[in-house]
């Protein structure tokens, strides 16, 4: 698949469906807005015309639900997964974390059901992430149980924030490693995902000025534990191939958790190039 003909994305529908979401969504402190989050991400899907299941699963007696999309034309075999998580901390309207990765996920939802590329592809948006990834547990315990084979899961968590100013941080041991500025997308796999790291970084720079570092990490990331802080992880802990796609959250962005996580602070030239670059990812998965 050439990039000459892999369609566009339209950074005006991101900016749309960014002020739609951006509000906190959190699942006991504000559950109203989250479940309006979640009906409008619903009223797309099936505008468009995907396949949508609602994925319900209980919580310390509560019943919330984890929402999948398939296009109508996705053949059989091995699946990839796009994931992201739509709640938030309590009191953080959540624009980077994580509206700019849902936001991308409708999108690249979009444009997929409009073309004509038939690809085994879900798209999937996590709750109950901020409070320890329990959405994603259940989903990826689930596929395990049913020996659900998969090509691999992309989790976008945070995606939309870069800066110039020098705000970017690392631990010791990554600080002369990477870039001293925040203007690159991040990529983090373990081991027994580095193929799948292998074929997504290599699409995703197909993207003009969209950098891209990459990091990997042995067993199942608990030599660093930041790098397990999004849905991929109970992936990994499943067995599944599964990559980290990040602006690099609280190590970049000073807003992360706070009221002032707004639409205003995010860099949409930014999220609109990681976004064509998922969509270039996810073209290499055409049988």
């Amino acid at each position: 698949m050439s990039m000459s003909s892999t369609p566009a994305i339209d950074r005006q529908a991101l900016l749309t469906h960014l002020k739609r979401l951006e509000g906190a969504r959190h699942p006991y402190t504000s559950r109203a807005p989250l479940e309006a989050a979640q009906a409008y991400i619903l009223s797309q899907w099936r505008a468009w015309g995907l396949s949508v299941i609602v994925d319900e699963f209980s919580y310390l007696g509560e019943r919330f639900a984890n929402l999948i999309a398939r296009p109508s034309q996705a053949p059989d075999g091995p699946r990839l997964i796009l994931g992201a998580h739509v709640d938030t901390v309590p009191g953080s309207p959540g624009a980077d974390d994580n509206a700019s990765g849902v936001a991308a996920l409708l999108e690249l939802s979009r444009v997929i059901m409009r073309s004509s590329w038939k690809i085994p592809v879900e798209f999937v948006v996590f709750t109950l992430e901020e409070l320890g990834l329990v959405g994603s547990a259940h989903y990826a315990a689930q596929l395990r149980r049913a020996r659900t084979p998969l090509a691999g899961m992309l989790s976008l968590e945070m995606i939309g924030f870069t800066e110039t100013a020098g705000l970017q941080r690392y631990p010791p041991w990554l600080r002369h490693r990477f870039p001293a500025t925040g203007t690159y997308l991040g990529v983090g796999a373990n081991r027994a995902s580095q193929p799948l790291l292998t074929r997504v970084a290599r699409a995703l720079r197909t993207i003009e000025g969209l950098p891209v570092e990459t990091l990997v990490v042995p067993g199942n990331g608990w030599v660093f534990p930041p790098i397990r802080l999004s849905d991929h992880a109970p992936f990994w802990d499943r067995g599944y191939p599964a990559l980290l796609i990040t602006d690099t959250a609280f190590f970049r962005n000073p807003h992360y958790h706070q009221p002032s996580d707004t639409v205003e602070t995010l860099d949409l030239a930014f999220l609109e190039r990681v976004t064509q670059g998922l969509l270039a990812a996810t073209a290499t998965f055409i049988p």
